[in-house]
């Protein structure tokens, strides 16, 4: 079977490179004498490899010293529970902004904790925005503010990072790598690794070490970022081959000239794609312009029926994975780092000619 062009959502596409290295290796890595899936998390090489993926995420990030880096489990939705028990007070205040359904996640988690004031909401439009956040918005007894910095069921992203008085948390999980960001306008940042790093199973926390270590003793061991941070992310058993995975991610994208340089290609890839959206009669694009996500671009058709047979012929020609989320219905294309020019051309003409055909 020839490879296809994978629009998912996540878990996503990965650079072809990446997974032809790890196909040599998966069998008996190198110098080892078994696979990093048998391998001890204590042992020398795994230990190499853990340290090679952080130093090699610093560098493609630019993380000062004074963040801790964590390579966690439990996925980005583990981290909605992370946050307020490690940064506020049991029953203390955080402020939330809305822009989607795991920003609401987010949000629901942390009342279990403590109060959660939604600052911002752009519900009245179905999400479709990102809403401005202005300091006077923030409580003045807020812990932090936390935000969803892309939102793949919506298609939006934040331009900016807002800048606010009181610790900013920020979800990456679907545009960090994509994108540059300055680390040091977040206190926090967390992120599923599968998007843009690597396969499921792994979440990167990237934390300011003053933040940490405040926890109460409520907060089990297993949720305590001190914890993790003391025990270089290994208090357990980590995700190790998703770890070495996402370690290859990293390398690949310093050979290929850094986030700088796939910010340029998703620029190029979702322009593409957004010109084709903004020139058709047919397809009609979800999110406000000023808005739009450069990771996950989400549009519409007439009907469901156009919609269903849209899929189906992508489908068929070799594109998968396009129909929208079950909450907004429409189409999804996800173009991660891993998702070449290629397959946004291909989509594109296939666009085209369906429109020609069913306009």
């Amino acid at each position: 079977m020839e490879r296809v062009f994978n629009f998912a959502a996540g878990p996503s596409a990965l650079p072809l490179p990446v997974l032809e290295k790890a196909q040599r290796e998966l069998l008996c890595y190198p110098g080892a004498g078994c696979s990093v899936m048998e391998m001890s998390h204590r042992s020398s090489a795994f230990q190499e490899i853990a340290a090679k993926a952080q130093a090699d995420l610093r560098k493609l990030m630019d993380i000062p010293d004074d963040y801790a880096v964590l390579f966690l489990q439990g996925g980005a939705s583990t981290q909605f529970s992370m946050v307020p028990m490690n940064l506020m007070e049991k029953g203390g205040t955080a402020a939330y902004a809305e822009t989607g359904n795991f920003a609401k996640k987010a949000a629901a988690e942390a009342k279990r904790w403590g109060k959660v004031v939604t600052v911002v909401s752009s519900k009245d439009e179905n999400y479709s925005y990102i809403p401005e956040i202005t300091d006077d918005l923030i409580p003045t007894d807020a812990a932090y503010l936390h935000i969803t910095g892309n939102n793949t069921i919506y298609g939006t992203q934040y331009r900016t990072l807002p800048k606010v008085g009181v610790p900013l948390v920020a979800d990456l999980s679907s545009s960090i790598l994509g994108r540059v960001y300055d680390v040091t306008e977040c206190d926090l940042i967390y992120a599923g690794a599968q998007k843009n790093m690597g396969p499921a199973g792994l979440t990167v926390v990237i934390v300011k070490r003053s933040l940490i270590g405040k926890a109460s003793d409520e907060v089990p061991a297993m949720l305590n970022y001190a914890l993790q941070a003391d025990a270089d992310s290994m208090y357990n058993t980590p995700p190790c081959f998703s770890i070495y995975i996402a370690g290859l991610v990293f390398a690949y994208l310093l050979e290929q000239g850094g986030v700088a340089e796939m910010e340029r290609r998703n620029a190029e890839k979702s322009g593409l794609l957004y010109a084709a959206l903004d020139g058709s009669k047919l397809f009609k694009g979800s999110a406000r312009a000023d808005s739009r996500s450069n990771m996950n671009v989400t549009f519409t058709l007439p009907s469901d029926e156009l919609t269903a047979a849209f899929v189906k012929g992508a489908t068929a020609q070799g594109m998968i994975n396009l129909k929208g989320h079950r909450a907004v219905g429409g189409i999804r294309a996800s173009l991660y780092n891993g998702m070449p020019i290629e397959g946004v051309q291909k989509l594109v003409e296939y666009m085209k000619r369906f429109e020609k055909e069913n306009g």
